[in-house]
């Protein structure tokens, strides 16, 4: 399975981007999806997964009601909406896949990874 991600870019704060994980390869509707970003210095961290079989979401606190989760499993594609951007989100985003089917916040409970995309947001 490989994944693809893009639309990072640069933004000023309250602006809005939406990343896309493209997927090829493998059965992309049958794996959970998630998104995670890592900032200079930092550690990975969730930002938030969608399991394929119940839809169930799960997102971060600090992301609650600015960025939403989707995925079109006709075009074995997952996106990140996110709006209303600060500072504190400017991170390399990682879209990952999970050949379990289950939502995680953990990061190596995914077997597949894309390369990242960088999201910068100035203030």
């Amino acid at each position: 399975v490989q994944l693809q991600a893009s639309g990072g870019g640069l933004v000023q704060a309250g602006g809005s981007l939406r990343l896309s994980c493209a997927a090829s390869g493998g059965t992309f509707s049958r794996y959970a999806l998630g998104w995670f970003r890592q900032a200079p210095g930092k550690e990975r961290e969730f930002i938030a997964t969608l399991n394929w079989r119940t839809n169930i979401i799960l997102v971060a606190d600090s992301v609650e009601g600015r960025f939403t989760i989707s995925r079109d499993n006709a075009e074995n594609t997952g996106y990140l909406q996110m709006t209303t951007l600060k500072p504190e989100d400017t991170a390399v985003y990682y879209c990952a896949a999970a050949t379990s089917g289950y939502s995680s916040r953990f990061w190596d409970s995914y077997d597949y990874w894309g390369q990242g995309t960088q999201v910068t947001v100035s203030s």
